[in-house]
């Protein structure tokens, strides 16, 4: 009797000292991909229509090299990294990547064979490849070439880093973030003759960063008609100045605008009487992969009746405005069981403006 108690007790002590273990593992991995998690944030807004990739190598538990995808065509994440370290790689470090290594020929060659080679016998994947081509055959190419792989570390952040890609690359259509100023009574302007305004210019700062990170800004018309826009990036280094797409049903547009002779002029496109959906389809074949709809009112009322937006990031500014101008105009809900809900909802504080993003409900086919 009391040798089964003792056997018993042996036993789970070894369970926990394994527990312990793989928690104290994942704890480590969950550490060091934060980090390629920063690595691959400098890289948002610079490598469309490739996603953005960070990668560290740790070896004893320290960082020796950081890289980060620079650009479409230039040598991945994990390569950067290898080539940063400038030296032998000993087989005990491991290496931390926010995407599943490729295992294809494209501009480059295939990541996959690269870690192989170094003799790097450790990898920790975050995110899987959402390509159906690609997806898991790198994991497995360096499983069969004897590399201990782990995935699935901080697999939700690092997809999210890449959600815009990861939506055009299954579906061929470019992610729709819907983003606008607006005032508590859900308008987009002030009364006629007064400042246009409504949030404050900290908030209008961040909307432009967000700018930096897309590669089309989208508007109606009207808009360019009204507010003579220049629907550029300013203030972030090394930003990629974004496609400029105006929606018209007449063509009748003024051409002494901006969008039309500054010096991105080239990067604006013009759509005449095509609806939302079928712009959206043709930005994707032309390598699009997101867009911003910035306004107007009536833009933004159709991309939510059409269920064509994949994410909403408004100002909401503290003034009850009246202008004419409203926000979301268009058929709107039926009743209140098919009005559009936000999932992963955030709210943060810019200023005197309130910053809300949220992510549509996708509702499952009846």
């Amino acid at each position: 009797m009391n040798q089964s108690h003792r056997s018993t007790r042996v036993a789970s002590t070894g369970e926990n000292n394994y527990s312990s273990l793989e928690a104290m593992t994942r704890e480590r991995d969950e550490q060091f991909m934060r980090a390629a998690l920063n690595e691959a944030k400098k890289a948002l807004g610079q490598t469309s229509p490739n996603p953005a990739v960070g990668a560290i190598l740790v070896i004893d538990n320290q960082i020796v090299a950081k890289g980060y995808h620079l650009a479409a065509g230039c040598d991945h994440a994990e390569i950067e990294c290898l080539r940063n370290f400038g030296a032998r790689v000993p087989a005990r470090a491991t290496l931390y990547v926010t995407l599943e290594p490729c295992s294809t020929a494209g501009r480059t060659a295939p990541c996959t064979d690269a870690i192989i080679k170094t003799g790097i016998k450790n990898v920790v994947v975050g995110a899987t490849d959402v390509n159906p081509r690609h997806s898991g055959k790198g994991i497995m190419k360096l499983r069969n070439a004897g590399v201990k792989v782990r995935e699935g570390v901080l697999a939700d952040e690092c997809g999210r880093l890449n959600e815009a890609f990861n939506k055009w690359i299954v579906s061929g259509r470019p992610f729709v973030i819907a983003k606008c100023g607006m005032s508590l009574d859900g308008r987009l302007s002030r009364p006629a003759g007064e400042p246009g305004w409504i949030t404050d210019r900290s908030a209008r700062g961040h909307a432009n960063k967000l700018r930096a990170r897309v590669d089309a800004v989208l508007v109606g018309a009207e808009t360019v008609r009204m507010d003579n826009p220049r629907l550029t990036v300013r203030g972030v280094r090394r930003a990629r100045q974004p496609w400029r797409i105006v929606l018209t049903r007449s063509g009748n547009l003024p051409r002494p605008a901006q969008l039309f002779s500054d010096r991105f002029a080239s990067r604006t496109l013009i759509y005449r009487d095509k609806s939302l959906a079928t712009v959206l389809k043709n930005l994707g074949k032309r390598g699009v992969t997101s867009v911003l709809i910035e306004g107007g009112g009536e833009v933004l009322g159709q991309a939510l009746d059409a269920r064509l937006i994949d994410k909403v990031q408004l100002y909401l500014g503290p003034i009850l405005s009246g202008g004419p101008v409203i926000a979301f105009p268009g058929r709107g809900a039926e009743n209140t069981g098919n009005a559009l809900c936000l999932r992963r909802v955030s709210y943060r504080q810019i200023g005197q403006s309130l910053c809300i993003t949220g992510y549509p409900e996708v509702l499952p086919p009846e």
